[in-house]
Formats: structure tokens, sequence, C-alpha cells
């Protein structure tokens, strides 16, 4: 019987393993992808994922980040960070240092998805590996969270996320946030010549559509692609709880609010390096404890914004609400950006 089994070998599920090596645990990963792991996100580490990457010895390349920048035609605001940068991380990037750096540890990875969970008072059967616990870090739409009965409904309206690359000089060193009456746009510099665009939106629609509704930044972009488009979505996932006997959920499979405040990946570190802890302690039941101290600022800062942008006079009002208050709008870009 090994220690621990992790379902998923994206940041969470990786991190995840390098925790439980540094902590001298057993651990196996089930990854059925064997390339680098792309995704639709804004790919903006916030000084939480930076630091906390840094502790495990892993230094991604990457563009500084000074802060946020929320955009509305000629109006804008800033929030400088002040934990220290962030850092634009093209996300094969992040995924190939994370998965060099549990190479290094000696974590095996298997080329498989987990299909079979069973549990006992002993342990965890996992396709056919015997482990003490199994930690389901499989994404936004956990499998494993679903088989376990964990699913719960979700009553708000769905968001969805689109994201492509564009070739040019990154021209800020802040996440750029652009807003329009049914959209936002994400900019993040991520490279010497490259810049991520991530849309988010309710609407249905192509990523040019959702481009033509900010039209400053579809001119300076425009005809300069280099990646396709990924989407992801519906983004908003609740789960009825975190623990299920000797199964923990971690990272997106956890339960997800909104992409909208950008820190998922610290997020979900915080949480892998939780979920060790209880473990190590023999205390699973304890993580839930945990998972909810970690998250309660993100829960209440995302779900405020999220449902003050709802409607079209919102969103026409956060940008000018963000300039009558920068404090304001600086103590919130903060209390996300900090060190869990």
């Amino acid at each position: 019987m090994i220690d621990l089994a992790v379902a998923g070998g994206g940041p969470a599920g990786l991190t995840t393993a390098l925790h439980a090596a540094r902590a001298g645990l057993d651990a196996v990963v089930f990854e059925p992808r064997t390339g680098p792991i792309d995704k639709a996100c804004g790919e903006g580490l916030m000084p939480g994922a930076v630091v906390a990457l840094g502790d495990l010895g892993v230094e991604p390349e990457g563009q500084v980040l000074r802060g946020i920048r929320y955009v509305s035609g000629r109006r804008s605001v800033v929030a400088d960070f002040r934990a220290g940068p962030g850092r634009g991380v093209r996300r094969t990037v992040l995924h190939d240092a994370l998965r060099h750096a549990v190479r290094a540890a000696g974590v095996p990875v298997l080329s498989s998805a987990v299909h079979v969970v069973g549990q006992d008072a002993g342990g965890v059967d996992v396709d056919g590996v015997r482990a003490r616990y199994l930690v389901a870090a499989d994404g936004l739409h956990s499998p494993i969270r679903r088989r376990l009965g964990l699913d719960a409904p979700v009553a708000t309206a769905r968001r969805f996320g689109l994201r492509l690359h564009v070739r040019l000089e990154p021209w800020t060193d802040y996440v750029e946030v652009h807003w329009s009456p049914a959209a936002e746009a994400y900019v993040t510099p991520v490279g010497p010549g490259l810049v991520g665009i991530a849309v988010l939106t309710r609407e249905r629609g192509p990523f040019d559509q959702h481009l033509g509704a900010f039209p400053a930044l579809l001119e300076r972009v425009a005809g300069r692609p280099v990646t396709t488009v990924l989407g992801a979505g519906p983004l908003r996932q609740r789960s009825r709880r975190r623990v299920a006997g000797r199964v923990l959920l971690v990272g997106d499979a956890a339960g997800y609010v909104d992409a909208l405040t950008g820190e998922g990946v610290a997020l979900g570190m915080a949480q892998a390096r939780a979920a060790v802890a209880a473990i190590v302690a023999g205390a699973p039941a304890g993580y839930e404890t945990s998972w909810r101290r970690l998250t309660w600022r993100y829960e209440l800062l995302t779900r405020a914004l999220v449902g003050a942008t709802s409607t079209t006079a919102g969103r026409r009002a956060i940008v000018p609400a963000a300039t009558a208050l920068p404090r304001l709008f600086g103590a919130a870009v903060n209390a996300l950006a900090r060190p869990a």
C-alpha cells in the first residue's frame, strides 16, 4: 500500500505530489495527458502563487506583474501588489516546471485517468492501486466529485472563458481587465513578445465577436494570434463537501466561483498543502475546515463582484466606482493577492 494517490496532473495535483514527497509520503499521480497541459486561463500568477511555487523550488519563467489595472474606455484605475510581484506565466511553461519538479522528487506519474475508486476503513483502491488516501485534483468538471455524489446544483447564470495569445511585445506590466457591457477581457503579458488575452462572458459566441466589444484592444492585437482559441466552462461549480472518507478534493475539483479575481492557481496550491497536512496528521476530516479558512476571502469577494457586475448598469459602474474609491479597490485586490 502506498500513502497517497493523486488524480490529476495539473498544477493542483502536481503541487499535492510535491508536498507529499516533501512530507516523506509515498505518492503516485494519475494523469492521462502526456504532453504539456494547456488550459483556457488568464495565466497571471498572484503573488501568493509565486511565493508558494518558490517555496517548492519551482521558478517558471515569465513576466513580472506589478498589479491589476481595470479599464473601461478611456478610464482606468490600478492597484499595485503589496506582497511582492505577481508573474505572467504561459500555462504550458508552468506545467513543465511543476512536472520537472515532480520527476526530480521521484514521484511516478502514470499515463492513465482514474476510472474506478473504491474505499473502506483501511484505504482506497484506485484502478488496482491500493493507497491510504486519494486526492482528487481532476479539474473543474471533476469525474471523481461526480462519482462520489458530491456535485451540488448551481443556480447562478453560467459564465464561460475563451483564451488565445498574440505575438506582440507587452505594453504593460499589469494584468489589464477591460470591461464591456457583456464581457471582460484579461490581458496578461506572459513572455517576451507574447501576450495572453482571455475573455469571460455569459454569452456564447466566437472569440473575435467578443473581442469586438473592446475596440481599442482589438485595434492593438488584430491579426497577431499565435495560438488557437481554448474554451472553459461553465465556470461556477459547487461541491457538497471536500472530504468523503479517505478522498479529498483539491483545486477546481473542490468547487469554483469564477475566474474574475484570478487567484485559482494560488488557491489550488494552498489547498494542496492543507490536504497533505491533514493526511500526515491522520485527520483527513480536518481538511474541510482548512479549505473553508483558505477560501472564504475568495468566495466572499468573488461572489460579490460577480453579483455586482451581473447587470449592464453594474458593469458600467465598476471602473468609475474603483476610480472613485482607489483605496478600497487596492484593498480588495491585495486581500486576494496575499499568500494564503
